[in-house]
């Protein structure tokens, strides 16, 4: 019990540096989390525990569904077609490249160069959330719809994972049929329940949605998913609901970012290798490329399209390269089973977890939406246009 004791406090103790660090120089905590997270993990290397493997776990999950909760239906409504084609466009172009390049520039496996194509294809929802909810930005058009075309972009990973690889089963059937049975009738169910309890001081509110996401994340592994995909969902089925109680929303935000995330990022963090990182320097610089060029190609043409304006496409495409939650669990199914070996995986992970720093630390820095363009997504022949 006393080492217990003692290893929540250095995990909690590097939450509260990282938390420090980032009000002093005004980068996310998220990415400042992962960075500390690296240096205590090639240090002295802090005991990755089973609760702090939970804590990480539940921590995306609750994480992920504040994101979809973010996503309000008539944002939904008026960019669905740029969310759903920046979306595919952002797993299938680094999908494809990062695929080709493995298989036939390095001669990996086709099943191990699929399961690369599969986790440099993602996105991160929990760290583009995270800087979002920072930012402001969660709650104007332009962050909404990077949330939506984001949860677009892993969608496509996860069905992509289970046409690829994953046996349907019986019990992966019995959780997509209780998760639709679910997000049908949860909408109607949550307004009453929250009528009924009304904001009591025991929090029924939180632990009824604790609740609903533990035992769908409990299916969804039965069934060979993730639980952040219908964490996801019964977010954004949900978003209306929550978005008329933003003091819950509000309450569950500090328990989610004071406790849960920061293991998720930290932990993260601490499984890079920087020996593996620099014996492999190469083939992370490729996959790194692959992935960010890819998304590049694939998102900029679309966005200048839809007539984003050129800020606001660049900051677009550099979020939507981010990766982290859906790429480690794509890396380690096909670690876990055989697909690749733990060189590759390695090399997979430094890249996803590279490309949740570099990518948003640019896009912060630079190209973050101010002033107006935080109102503004297009731009027309006479200038700018409101969305």
């Amino acid at each position: 019990m006393e080492q217990l004791w003692w290893d929540a406090s250095l995990w909690v103790a590097l939450a509260l540096i990282s938390s420090l660090i980032s009000l002093r120089i005004g980068i996310s905590v998220a990415l400042v989390e992962l960075i500390v997270g690296i240096a205590a993990g090639n240090t002295f290397r802090p005991y990755v525990t089973e609760w702090v493997n939970f804590l990480a776990s539940f921590g995306a999950i609750v994480l992920t569904f504040l994101a979809g909760a973010e996503l309000e239906s008539r944002t939904l409504r008026k960019f669905w077609k740029e969310s759903l084609v920046l979306g595919i466009l952002s797993f299938l172009a680094p999908f494809g490249l990062s695929w080709l390049a493995a298989e036939f520039l390095l001669g990996w496996e086709q099943s191990a160069a699929q399961i690369a194509g599969l986790a440099l294809s993602t996105t991160s929802v929990a760290v583009v959330y995270a800087v979002m909810l920072e930012s402001g930005l969660n709650e104007k058009p332009i962050g909404q719809l990077i949330l939506a075309a984001c949860f677009v972009t892993d969608l496509g990973t996860v069905i992509a994972l289970g046409l690829l690889f994953t046996s349907f089963g019986p019990q992966f059937w019995i959780f997509i049929g209780i998760t639709v049975a679910a997000l049908f009738f949860l909408p109607r169910f949550t307004r009453l329940y929250l009528i009924k309890v009304n904001a009591h001081s025991s929090e029924p509110e939180v632990k009824y949605v604790y609740l609903v996401l533990m035992l769908l994340a409990y299916l969804a592994v039965g069934g060979g998913s993730e639980g952040v995909l219908p964490a996801y969902l019964v977010g954004m089925v949900l978003a209306d609901t929550f978005l008329a109680n933003k003091e819950l929303i509000r309450r569950m935000r500090a328990t989610t970012f004071a406790l849960l995330t920061p293991f998720y990022f930290l932990k993260a963090g601490s499984l890079v290798d920087l020996s593996a990182v620099v014996a492999s320097i190469g083939l992370v610089v490729l996959f790194f490329f692959s992935k960010t060029v890819a998304k590049f190609f694939g998102l900029y043409p679309a966005g200048a399209f839809f007539g984003f304006s050129t800020r606001v496409n660049l900051y677009t495409n550099l979020m939507m390269s981010t990766g982290l939650t859906f790429g480690t669990i794509s890396a380690l199914y096909g670690l876990t089973h055989g697909i690749i070996n733990r060189e590759q995986y390695s090399i997979l992970v430094v890249v996803v977890i590279l490309t949740a720093i570099i990518p948003t630390l640019i896009a912060q820095a630079f190209f973050e939406p101010k002033g107006r363009e935080r109102e503004v997504l297009f731009e027309d022949k006479g200038g700018e246009k409101d969305v």
